[in-house]
Formats: structure tokens, sequence, C-alpha cells
């Protein structure tokens, strides 16, 4: 069912800032329709004035309330079918491995929550059919880091349900591709300065450069799936 705007339709969780408001901008570019998701309101009100509203939509709360994901995604889908899903939010937390607490764990685990949460009700709303999840997730998903360990686990968690997810839908039309990218140069890392300074952030991978490979892989027009893509800066 086309939107009816006649646009594709597009989920970007996270799509406020850094690397997903960029995946939104550039979708927006090539004539797609985002439902952004993301808890900033005052952001996502400047993204509402910012893009019309047969180019962005904006839905303002927590990837991991239940209700809010099962009340979002009933409403993107009456606007057409759910062509993409992109689950690009999370929050890290990078702390030696004695400093860890409860609230750490949590805090981490919401990435892995909220994937879970907006995977399920997109599969359900498309009937299990002609959709392409994307799960943005780490390297940190590849190996362990020493300042990065509850980070690390949960990242193996979202790559665990990544990879169960493609087997689960292999040789279906419900495409599912895993993304691990590199540092990126963005406000992700302003809370851990005792362990990435910001001369050292600025180092890392440009937000924009980066979202235009992970579409360039996502929103091609030929017959085939890249499944797993690592991207990682030239120096």
């Amino acid at each position: 069912m086309p939107t009816t705007t006649g646009k594709k339709i597009a989920i970007v969780t996270g799509s406020a800032l850094g690397l997903g408001y960029e995946l939104a901008s550039q979708l927006i570019a090539n004539g797609w329709l985002v439902a952004g998701v993301d808890f900033n309101a005052e952001r996502q009100a400047e993204l509402t004035a910012q893009w019309p509203d047969d180019s962005y939509r904006a839905f303002v709360g927590d990837i991991t309330d239940e209700a809010f994901v099962k009340e979002s995604v009933a409403d993107i889908a009456t606007l057409g079918h759910i062509d993409l899903l992109i689950n690009n939010a999370g929050q890290p937390s990078f702390k030696v491995p004695t400093a860890y607490e409860a609230a750490d764990v949590d805090k981490c685990l919401k990435g892995l929550k909220g994937m879970i949460l907006w995977t399920v009700e997109t599969l359900k709303a498309c009937g299990e059919q002609n959709v392409k999840i994307a799960q943005i997730m780490s390297t940190a998903a590849t190996r362990g880091n020493a300042n990065e360990s509850v980070y690390c686990a949960t990242k193996w968690g979202e790559k665990g349900y990544t990879k169960s997810l493609q087997a689960a839908y292999k040789g279906t039309s419900v495409k599912v591709v895993a993304v691990y990218p590199g540092g990126i140069d963005t406000a992700f890392y302003r809370d851990s300065r005792d362990y990435v300074s910001e001369a050292k952030q600025h180092t890392f991978m440009q937000p924009g450069p980066l979202a235009e490979v992970i579409l360039f892989n996502l929103i091609n027009e030929a017959n085939l799936t890249v499944t797993d893509i690592e991207i990682n800066r030239n120096s």
C-alpha cells in the first residue's frame, strides 16, 4: 500500500541528532517519508518546522516504552507500508570494569530493548513482508574493549538478536542488516571525557559521510542485500 504522499516510509530511532539526524536528512533528500523517533521534544519540534509534513513525522518518547512503541508504529502504519526500520537509538556508558553500577547497565540495555520492541512491532505492522530492518550497533559488537565492558555486552546482545533475525527470515522478503560503525564524532561521547577526550573524538568519523555509506547499502535498487556492514575511519 503506498503512502498518502506516494513516498516510501522509513522509521529512524534516535533521529534528533548525530547519525540519526543525518540518516533522516538523507532519506528525506532521496524522497522518503521519515518517521523520526526521539525523546528530545525540543529538537523534534525544530525538525518538524525544518521539514514538511509529507517528509517528516516526529514521535517523541522513550524507545523502551512498549505502549509508546505500539501506538507509534500503529500510527505510522496508517500512512502506508513501512519499507525500512533503522534502529539507531542507544546510550553508552564507558567506565573501567569496577566502576559500573546497576544504572549503567540499565542505560546500556536501552538500545537492545528498544531494538527488540521496534523490530517486533514493525514486523507485525508489515505482516512480516517486504521490509528492511537495519540495526545500527558498533564495532563494540565485534570485540571486547577495556573501558566498555557493559557497553560491549549489550552490543554483543544486539548482534545475537540481529543474527537470529537473519536466520529466522532467511529466504523471505524481510531483510535484516547488521551495521557496525566505529567511533563517530558526535555528542555520543559527551559524558565520557575521562575515557574519550574531545581531541580524540574529533578524529572519529563524521556522521554525514557515514550515513551516506550506510544508505548506499540499504536503499539501492540492486536485487541483493548486504547483510553485514563494518565501517571504520581510514586513519
